[in-house]
């Protein structure tokens, strides 16, 4: 781990004081050190890296663009192209089994677009669409995430209804010879509830998704030869104490594979589960506080950290994580900068 790539919201219509796409040299004694501030377009916000490490992939949050970008040997990243895909905000970005095509979740677009790459790693047309429908001709589900099963053949996709959608989760046998999707199971929520984002249990049977209005973690198990999805649990992503608003925004799973962790917005706290080995069942650990305000995203590093990113405090947090308490330790490391909103590590 050498380098970490810091997505942000830059404009003034979301309140933001981030600069633009922010590269991080890691150093042995886990310190960040600040190497590049990259300004293409607004908000380059949800970003992936392409399987031989070579590439970065942007969205831009609240538009209708993507961006590429070459690696260099000393990890600052060098602006190949943006496209306009045409869906409004995209919000998560994935790359397919063969490293050959990049896949764009658009919330207000209600779309899933895979995009063909270039030789160059830059970015080429749009081959293929699946979008989720609304209630009325015209209207759509806001697409909120894209993430693989572990064999990259299935594509899970959280929607939320808002008013002119539904709710959902989905999963979709992807096609790798055009890039298209079929979708073969749905889970509709309950209203209002908005699934936003599901993690995958390293075994591929166990699903675990968030909904972010609902405050509630939802477990799944999955087939992965039909691609069928059967609900059984839902617990909440806060105490039974915080009677205020809150909204459910990232979940993980540990690198152990024991716990499930979720983080939640104006509450601005983290929740720990243990998985139970056998069953895939969820036993609430307790609830941490983020140590900010507003914490949109959250990952674990390579190595086993978890790293708190606080859109509204302009901090990442460090935390070890015991895989044997399963509790959260804050670390003195916090890191100043501006609007974070994911992290990518290389």
């Amino acid at each position: 781990m050498k380098y970490a790539y810091v997505g942000c919201r830059t404009t003034k219509a979301r309140n933001a004081r981030g600069r633009g796409l922010m590269v991080y040299e890691i150093g042995a004694d886990g310190s960040w050190t600040e190497k590049q501030c990259l300004f293409t377009e607004e908000n380059p916000s949800y970003q992936c890296i392409d399987a031989e490490k070579k590439y970065l992939y942007s969205v831009h949050g609240d538009l209708t663009k993507v961006s590429s970008y070459r690696i260099q040997e000393d990890g600052t990243l060098v602006h190949l192209n943006t496209i306009d895909i045409g869906g409004k905000n995209p919000v998560d970005v994935t790359m397919d089994k063969e490293n050959r095509r990049v896949i764009v979740a658009t919330l207000q677009g209600g779309t899933l677009y895979t995009i063909d790459r270039n030789e160059d790693g830059s970015l080429g047309e749009v081959v293929a669409t699946f979008t989720f429908e609304g209630k009325e001709e015209g209207k759509v589900s806001t697409v909120h995430q894209c993430i693989w099963d572990q064999t990259k053949t299935w594509l899970f996709s959280c929607a939320q209804g808002r008013i002119n959608g539904y709710g959902q989760m989905r999963a979709l046998k992807y096609h790798p010879e055009d890039g298209s999707f079929t979708e073969s199971d749905r889970f509709l929520a309950r209203t209002w509830d908005e699934p936003r984002h599901c993690a995958v249990h390293p075994n591929n049977r166990w699903v675990y998704m968030v909904e972010e209005k609902g405050n509630k973690v939802l477990y799944f198990q999955f087939n992965s030869e039909t691609g069928k999805m059967t609900a059984l649990q839902e617990l909440s992503t806060v105490p039974e104490t915080v009677t205020g608003y809150s909204d459910a925004s990232e979940v993980m799973i540990d690198p152990s594979g024991q716990y499930v962790l979720t983080s939640s917005r104006y509450s601005d706290l983290m929740a720990i589960y243990h998985i139970d080995p056998l069953t895939g069942y969820l036993k609430t650990v307790g609830f941490a506080p983020c140590l900010g305000k507003t914490p949109r995203f959250f990952c674990f590093a390579p190595d086993g950290d978890c790293y708190v990113a606080n859109e509204d405090s302009d901090t990442i947090i460090r935390f070890h994580f015991d895989s044997v308490t399963g509790q959260l330790i804050p670390t003195p490391q916090i890191l100043a900068t501006g609007s974070p909103v994911c992290i990518s590590f290389l």
